[in-house]
Parts: structure tokens; C-alpha cells; sequence
């Protein structure tokens, strides 16, 4: 089965040029995760393209996502990257100046949105009711995505997705794309409110969610059985062509091996080889083209 995993990371060691935040590496991490590292573990899982969605380690600076931008160029043919902003600047002009910036290289795919946490230079406090995405200073943000024909990858939590069907309803032609599946943890089941609000987001068309950083959320090992009625859900709401397959490795590496944070997609007993095909390569082609 072919996979692009769509959600992972890279990040090279710290120098004066690009310091680290090091209270945002993942958990046990002390050094490196270099582009290298990644397409190795990527051969090795037999993943033939990767994401890198540029880690908070940066900041939210001008220069965030230049170690993302260097692996793209050091990969052409094998990595896409996702990147961080400062969403609040002096005025709109130059916020969208920034977001152009950031998605100017044909395969930096959108910006990302850290909803589930409080808005700051360094984003690492949980916030499961915060609504800063609301906003409205972020108006000239989620129109100028839209125009550029890009994404807003959003991650927040179950209680947070009435807003993003707000945020959908008010921008219909920017797409949103949903990290983690919203992060199902002990607050959420498959079947109950908040996170069946996922069932009224998927009524809009530019809504997209992964099925990403799957061990995270589970209580049992491989193949992570409790979190499948999640998956079986998505995949009745949204359909398969509007699901994404990804890891969230490294962040992962203390829940998985990366094998495992996307093979897991193979035992879903609920899903047909079309569903599987749809998400774990077939929706990113057709929306990333």
C-alpha cells in the first residue's frame, strides 16, 4: 500500500542562525531530528513522501521555518512542509505578506494553527476551551489562505470543533484540515459529544481531518484497537476522500516505532482497500495535486 505520511517533523541541530525553544522537543529528545534521519526512517517504513510540519522549537520568528524550507530543497522529490507564523502582526498587510512568505515555495502546502494551545511566542500550555482562533484580527489571515490556494491545518481539541464549523461557514473557500483526529483523549468517546461534533464539520466541504498521531491517543498497544471507532466514524462522516493519513514522528517516539504510527491503518476490520487507498495517499494527490 502506498503512504505519504502527512504529518511529521525535522529539525536540525541548534546554531546562533536557528536557536532552539529545547522546552519543546518531544518527550525524551535531546538532539537532532535532521531531514536525513527522517527519509532514512521513511525507506525503512517503505513511506514514499513525507510532510514536515515545522515544530515550535523555532518560534513563530521570520526564520521558523527555514530548517523546514532546507529539507524540502534537500528532498525535492520525497518532502512537502507545512509552517508557523505570528497570526497577530502590526496590521493586515503585513500579516499577509508573512502568510505569503511562508507558502511561497510550491511545496509548503498551508500554515498551522495551534488551537488546543494558548496563543504565545512558544505555544506549550493546554487549552481545550480557548478561542483565540475566533478572532477577528485573523480575518485577513483565513481570507488571503483561501486566495493563495493553500491550507489551514488547525489542531485543537474535541471541546474547540464548534468553532472550527463556524470558522468553515465564514470562509467557505479557504480549507481547513484538521490535525490528529482533534486529539481523542479521556475527556472524549467516539460516539458522544464533544468530539461527535466532527459529524456536523464534516456537512462542510472545505473540512478535512487526519487520522494522525494515532498511539498518542490510545490506552492499548498496537494496533491501537480503541481508537478505531474513532477512525470508523470519520470515515462515515467525512468519507475516505476527505481523510489523510499521518504519524506525528517523532513526537511519537515514545508511544511507537514509525512503522506502527501508520500501519495500525491495515487492521481497521471496518475499512474496504478503497478507503485505505483514499487515506493513505489518494486524498492528499487529489488535494494537494
Amino acid at each position: 500500500m502506498k503512504i505519504i505520511d502527512t504529518h511529521t517533523h525535522a529539525w536540525g541541530a541548534p546554531t546562533d542562525e536557528l536557536p532552539w525553544q529545547a522546552e519543546v522537543l518531544p518527550p525524551g529528545w535531546t538532539g537532532p531530528y535532521a531531514h536525513h534521519d527522517l527519509v532514512a526512517d521513511m525507506d525503512s517504513a517503505g513511506i514514499s513522501e513525507a510532510v514536515v510540519v515545522t515544530t515550535p522549537l523555532y518560534g513563530r520568528s521570520a526564520r521558523a521555518n527555514e530548517y523546514t524550507m532546507r529539507s524540502i530543497e534537500a528532498h525535492p522529490d520525497r518532502l512537502y512542509g507545512v509552517g508557523l507564523m505570528d497570526f497577530f502582526q502590526a496590521d493586515a498587510d503585513t500579516v499577509v505578506a508573512s502568510l505569503e512568505r511562508v507558502t511561497g515555495h510550491p511545496r509548503m502546502l498551508g500554515v498551522r494553527m495551534h488551537a488546543a494551545l494558548e496563543y504565545e511566542a512558544v505555544p506549550t500550555v493546554l487549552d481545550r476551551h480557548g478561542d483565540w482562533i475566533l478572532d477577528d484580527r485573523l480575518d485577513p489571515v483565513w481570507r488571503a489562505i483561501g486566495d493563495l490556494d493553500a491550507c489551514l491545518f488547525v489542531f485543537p481539541k474535541a471541546q474547540q470543533l464548534e468553532q472550527l464549523a463556524t470558522l468553515a461557514d465564514r470562509y467557505p473557500e479557504t480549507t481547513i484540515v484538521v490535525d490528529h483526529m482533534a486529539w481523542p483523549d479521556g475527556t472524549t468517546s467516539p460516539d458522544e459529544k464533544p468530539w461527535t461534533t466532527f459529524s456536523e464539520l464534516a456537512e462542510r466541504d472545505n473540512v478535512y481531518a487526519k487520522v494522525s498521531s494515532v498511539p498518542r491517543s490510545a490506552d492499548e498497544p498496537w494496533p491501537y484497537e480503541d481508537t478505531h471507532g474513532y477512525v470508523t466514524n470519520l470515515v462515515d462522516w467525512f468519507g475516505p476522500e476527505r481523510l489523510l493519513l499521518g504519524s506525528d514522528y517523532p513526537w511519537m517516539d515514545q508511544w511507537a516505532a514509525y512503522d506502527d504510527c501508520l500501519s495500525w491503518l491495515e487492521t481497521v476490520e471496518t475499512l474496504s482497500r478503497r478507503d485505505r487507498a483514499f487515506i493513505s495517499h489518494r486524498t492528499f494527490e487529489r488535494l494537494h495535486g
